[in-house]
């Protein structure tokens, strides 16, 4: 049976990932807030990389 890789050997966006979902959900924050505040987050990295939209 093939296992899939382990997190530690994922890329680091994958890790990054994994690691907000477990100190978002260890604080019990509701999900919209977190989508709420997620939206900010990509906002400003977007604009960050250049990638801002209207």
């Amino acid at each position: 049976m093939n296992k899939p890789p382990s997190v530690d050997q994922a890329p680091l966006h994958i890790k990054l990932a994994v690691d907000l979902i477990m100190l978002l959900e260890q604080h019990e924050v509701p999900p919209q807030q977190v989508l709420d505040a997620l939206e900010i987050v990509k906002q400003d990295y977007q604009q960050k990389a250049g990638l801002e939209l209207e």
